[in-house]
Parts: structure tokens; sequence; C-alpha cells
């Protein structure tokens, strides 16, 4: 497997606005070497066909893509991998059905976080760390129970949630692999 990224953009069509391809062109020109198409809205048909975009998109920069929950729209698109959401396949299927694929797993626990590594994840997204608008209902786990969290598993873990240019080292500090987000991704500007 390829040494993963250290930024990971999570698409969100209604925060990315009309230029959709365009803003997210923006984001892979800026450096973001990962990206997961994360639209739930979309029938398959409508997902595989923006995913075919993307995956042209994410070639032309050279990064990653994974495909939320997808397997199906992942291989048919020859994307890099899938992100599993916390109640979705277990990773162990999706790597012994296709163990070319990337899998990355949603965490919010201590508990998700072993059992992600467990069943094999390539690695995790775990938060919120901080509160979020992608997820206001959602509690912070914060710095702290973050840390723990990361520190006892042996996978990359990606610190998310209300993640901003100014909390990116404090992550790091505290054991994040990367950062991923939808939000702090949209912004050109490092100071906000």
């Amino acid at each position: 497997m390829k040494r993963l990224p250290r930024l990971y953009a999570i698409t969100d069509r209604k925060k990315y606005g009309e230029d959709f391809l365009g803003t997210l062109e923006r984001i892979l020109r800026n450096g973001v070497k990962m990206v997961q198409l994360r639209e739930k809205d979309l029938s398959g048909r409508e997902l595989y066909h923006l995913a075919s975009q993307v995956r042209e998109l994410t070639r032309k920069y050279e990064a990653l893509l994974l495909i939320n929950e997808r397997f199906d729209v992942a291989v048919a698109v020859d994307a890099d991998g899938v992100h599993l959401p916390e109640k979705s396949f277990p990773p162990s299927v999706v790597k012994k059905l296709f163990p070319q694929l990337i899998v990355g797993f949603s965490a919010h626990s201590l508990e998700s976080a072993k059992y992600a590594q467990e069943e094999g994840a390539d690695f995790i997204t775990l938060g919120p760390v901080f509160k979020t608008s992608s997820h206001p209902e959602a509690k912070p786990m914060g710095t702290l129970k973050f840390k723990e969290i990361a520190q006892s598993v042996n996978i990359p873990v990606y610190a998310l949630g209300g993640i901003t240019w100014d909390r990116i080292k404090l992550c790091y500090k505290n054991g994040a692999y990367g950062i991923a987000g939808i939000t702090i991704f949209l912004n050109d500007s490092k100071d906000s």
C-alpha cells in the first residue's frame, strides 16, 4: 500500500457550492492528496457519474480517491479505496473481497478504533475532536481523549471534526497522523 497522505479532504456538495468540481480542483491544487467522495444523497448512477469525474481530477493531481461506503462504485471507477462508516460492512469483508482497496473506517470511541484495527482497516478517522457544524449533535471528545485513543492503535489516525488551521499543530501533538475534514480545505488561507 502507498504511504497515506497527511491531508484528507471529505466532500460535501452543499458546502462546496455550485462549482463542485472547480472547488475540488482548487483543494487538490493546494496540495491535498487524498479525497473521500462522501455524497450520501446520490443514487448509485449519480454517484458513479460524479465519481468518474472526481477520479479524473484526482489522477490529474496524483491524489488518492476513496468512495464513502460504496465499494461497488469504488471498483467501477478504479478508486484507491473506500471509507466505511461505523455501522457499515466490517473492514475484513471488504479487504477479502477487494484486497486492492485501501479501507478507512470512521471511529468515534476507543472500542470502535480497536475494532477497526482488528478488522484490518488501513486507517481511521477519529472524532469529532472539536465542535463541528457538520455534526452539531455530536459531543466533541477533545484532544486528551483523542490522544488516548490514537495511542491505543497502530494504524494511522486522522483527526476529524472542527479542525481549523490553528488547531492542526495541537492535533499532531496529540497523536494525529493526519487531518481530515470538509470545511478546513475550503479556504485558501491557512490563517482561517
